[in-house]
């Protein structure tokens, strides 16, 4: 094999490697909130499941969640065509929701395929509500299994470092934002709408006011000019006598 040929050779196996390890790095099951995840809230999150081989298709994953940040309230939204299942755990620690002391958390999510599949070039959401969110951390780790129907199953359990490469099989990472006084993020919003209402009722007070004091003025110089006209035929009268 002459020098050009080694050297276009080396040169597309390198770019393979780069396509391949690219894919590996970037396609994997990840975790992103609808709208916000604020710390001792509640949030709704999407795990993302791409497929990543050509030749199988993608039909079932295993979520487990975080047991030092267990969370009361796990609630999958259902998924055409998926099963899902969620296991609980004893704490070791109970958790207090609104009063109530709960000695058991869900631990792990399983969704099967009943029918569908997530095939090559193709990915799927599955939906979950978490809550109350931890207070004390500023992340979820969630190891997850991604099983395909040739019986091969990719574990995404190594937990990102900060400042280091991303690993080739990366655990999906919930990013957590700043708590909320109420912990629902609602109370800014309807302390806004009560403002506004109460300043349209002031608006609306205002210009009943306004009316009230035209339609006043309004009769008063109905009655002088009455008063005028009369005042006037009367004179007139005199002078004729």
């Amino acid at each position: 094999m002459n020098v050009p040929s080694r050297v276009a050779l080396a040169g597309g196996i390198a770019v393979s490697s780069v396509v391949l390890l690219s894919g590996t790095a970037f396609a994997h099951v990840g975790v992103q909130p609808q709208g916000e995840a604020a710390k001792g809230g509640y949030a709704t999150v999407n795990f993302k499941v791409p497929n990543e081989r050509d030749n199988a298709s993608t039909v079932k994953l295993e979520v487990t969640l975080p047991a030092d940040a267990p969370m009361a309230s796990v609630m999958p939204q259902p998924v055409p065509g998926w099963t899902v299942v969620v296991d609980k755990a004893k704490l070791a620690k109970p958790l207090e929701v609104h009063g109530k002391k709960i000695t058991e958390a869900p631990s792990k999510i399983t969704w099967t395929a009943a029918g569908a599949k997530i095939g090559p070039g193709q990915f799927q959401q599955f939906p979950v509500s978490l809550g109350r969110l931890p207070e004390n951390t500023d992340r979820l780790v969630f190891k997850a299994l991604q099983t395909y129907d040739n019986k091969e199953i990719v574990r995404w359990i190594e937990e990102p470092k900060d400042g280091a490469p991303e690993p080739q099989t990366p655990a999906p990472v919930l990013k957590l934002s700043a708590a909320k006084d109420d912990h629902h993020g609602g109370g800014a919003t309807t302390a806004t709408a009560d403002d506004k209402g109460h300043g349209a009722r002031e608006k609306a007070a205002a210009a009943d006011s306004s009316d009230t004091t035209a339609r006043v003025l309004g009769v008063v110089g109905i009655l002088v000019g009455a008063a005028g006209v009369a005042f006037g035929v009367l004179a007139g009268r005199r002078r004729s006598a």
